[in-house]
């Protein structure tokens, strides 16, 4: 077993950090999870964490792997991935976190790649659908099939694959075997993960991360965000995602927070009722997600519409006051009522605030907000109607936070300050650069890929475009996404898409125009919302030839034009394409962190994308 530290700081690695946890506060609540048998949330403490993930080491350590051994593990949040990691860790092996929604290609590409000695996995018909790829997997020795174990039968290693076994068996099969000297611990500079980027473009990336880039990284964060051994997380991010494998996973173990699973995504909003979390760690969708059912159930009552605007104005003011930001102007738009807007703030708090935040369980005090960026309208919602909601950057080869907003320093607008311990600088066309112990070690197998982003004394480029204004980062789009018209209009198109996505008729939305005379923008319209506009235009909504419809293009686009009231009139888009087919992974036009792939899309819609260049003016 891994001794003990003293104290935080002197933890170097994350099995010392599991192991100064256990030892610090070993009674209380480490985990919290729902289990299916009994129907109810059981827990363990972290003396239970730590004995339950010695069983899996020693099992583990019971198959004799090559030192540094990859171990891919495909499991949704919850216990068992989280004792796959911590036991991975504990015998010197690298986790090589896969996203459960991927497609199979892709992971039986990213298993060969990192050349993977085990697999977890949740279900055998994954397994199968991964075989059936066809990819040979020389390294792979065992597959162990986690939530199948009653009904499994062990098939054995022969030439043709690995063994495949149930947890169960996998464990028993360990305890029969008797004890097994368990590897040497890692060190400082070893492998702490394997983490492949989800390419917009080409084949995924391993980043190569030390056990000193994410305890680095563990660190600093501690010292911005400062959760402590009260706090609940609820884990809802995908472990898959280093954004949460470091803010919702070995953070809390830092802390001493417990963190409860949630048990899955469509049940979200009843467990945050449930669980009742203190902190969340999301990406922005989560928030763009409720907003957009705020705004359906309120827009059809125009009273209710005007209070809950008259509460954001108000709340969004005192929250400008509070941090020292500038006084917000009025919104030519709001629909708040003149004796509405002159409510006090006690009485729209009660009426319109905590009815909203008790639908996060009432008692979040701080939110993060990362891996991608927050819309101005959502932060307005939510933090002038009192969530305490921060924005943070970063990106998986940087463990992945660079920099965080503090709930005391907290601009929407930007990304917050570098994180100490993190230097940042602008570069050559005005790149965000990175240096400091967060910065990953390299691309997996990727020599030259890693020359080309990470410089001999130490500068990783981001990619993204930035200003920093007293320590501030504000970042302002993806360099090689930048759209030029031909015209010659610089637009970035992420902010653009965002500012769409504010409206809920749009479920999602890409933007183009490079070399062309306008921008123009190609939408997924929610079906429920469609019937809603087809009615008001007299239009029968399950006609497809309603969505060419020029009273349609020409509503929607009024739309746009109000939701982008902010941006330069060269950025505002003058013709549409409508869709109720969404863009997903399975259909490839989507990323598994939810990514638009532009090519992909470029490529599907190149004829109707031609066709909007066609007419006249884009209208």
């Amino acid at each position: 077993m891994t001794p003990s530290p003293a104290d935080i700081a002197s933890v170097q690695t994350l099995p010392q950090l599991l192991a100064y946890r256990a030892a610090r506060t070993p009674n209380s609540e480490a985990y919290r999870a729902f289990d299916t048998t009994s129907q109810a949330w059981t827990s363990l403490t972290w003396a239970e964490t730590a004995q339950r993930v010695g069983t899996w080491a020693q099992a583990l350590a019971a198959m004799q792997l090559p030192a540094a051994a990859r171990i891919a593990i495909l499991l949704p949040n919850g216990l068992n991935a989280m004792c796959a990691d911590q036991a991975t860790l504990a015998t010197g092996c690298v986790p090589v976190p896969l996203h459960a929604i991927d497609n199979p290609g892709s992971i039986a590409y990213i298993l060969a790649d990192c050349e993977a000695s085990m697999l977890f996995v949740s279900h055998v018909e994954q397994w199968e659908k991964i075989q059936a790829v066809g990819t040979p997997f020389p390294a792979l020795r065992a597959v162990v099939i986690t939530d199948d174990g009653a009904s499994l039968t062990a098939i054995p290693a022969s030439g043709d694959g690995p063994a495949v076994g149930s947890l169960a068996q996998w464990l028993a099969g360990a305890a029969h075997a008797g004890s097994a000297t368990v590897p040497k611990a890692p060190e400082a500079d070893d492998l702490a993960a394997i983490v492949y980027t989800s390419g917009t473009t080409g084949k995924p990336k391993g980043v190569m991360l030390t056990h000193h880039n994410v305890i680095s990284d563990v660190k600093a964060v501690l010292e911005r965000i400062a959760p402590t051994a009260e706090d609940v997380f609820l884990s809802f991010l995908p472990l898959s995602h280093t954004f949460e494998r470091t803010g919702g996973y070995y953070l809390p173990i830092a802390a001493g927070s417990c963190v409860a699973y949630a048990r899955s995504v469509p049940q979200l909003v009843e467990d945050l009722k449930t669980v009742r979390p203190t902190v969340l760690v999301s990406v922005p969708r989560i928030y763009e997600r409720i907003h957009a059912k705020l705004l359906e159930k309120l827009s059809p009552t125009p009273w209710k519409m005007q209070l809950y605007e008259a509460a954001q104005n108000k709340g969004w003011a005192r929250f400008c006051a509070a941090q020292g930001l500038p006084t917000p102007t009025p919104d030519a738009n709001s629909q708040a009522a003149g004796w509405m807007a002159a409510l006090l703030w006690p009485v729209l708090q009660a009426l319109v605030a905590k009815p909203l935040l008790a639908q996060f369980g009432g008692r979040v005090r701080v939110a993060v907000s990362g891996g991608a960026p927050l819309s101005p309208t959502i932060a307005k919602c939510f933090l002038g109607l009192g969530l305490p909601l921060i924005q943070g950057y970063g990106m998986t080869e940087t463990a992945p936070v660079v920099s965080v907003n503090a709930l005391d320093d907290n601009d929407p607008a930007c990304v917050g300050k570098a994180l100490p311990g993190v230097e940042v600088r602008i570069g050559e066309n005005r790149e965000l650069q990175v240096r400091g112990p967060i910065v990953m070690k390299g691309y997996w197998k990727r020599p030259e890929d890693t020359a080309k982003i990470l410089s001999a004394d130490g500068w990783l480029g981001t990619g993204d475009q930035a200003e920093i204004v007293n320590g501030r980062i504000y970042i302002k789009g993806r360099i090689k996404e930048i759209i030029v018209t031909s015209t010659g209009e610089k637009i970035p198109p992420g902010d653009l898409e965002l500012a769409l996505l504010a409206d809920p008729l749009l479920e999602q939305a890409f933007v183009v125009g490079e070399n062309r005379p306008f921008i123009a923008c190609v939408a997924v319209l929610k079906r429920d919302e469609w019937q809603r506009l087809a009615g008001d235009l007299g239009l029968s909504a399950q006609d497809a030839d309603s969505l060419n419809n020029p009273s349609v293009h020409r509503a929607v686009l009024a739309r746009i034009e109000k939701n982008t009231a902010s941006f330069a009139r060269y950025a505002v888009p003058r013709a549409v394409h409508l869709t109720l087919e969404p863009w997903t992974i399975e259909n490839t036009f989507m990323t598994p962190t939810l990514k638009l792939k532009r090519n992909n899309l470029m490529a599907h819609f190149a004829e109707a994308i031609e066709g909007m260049y066609q007419k006249p003016g884009g209208r």
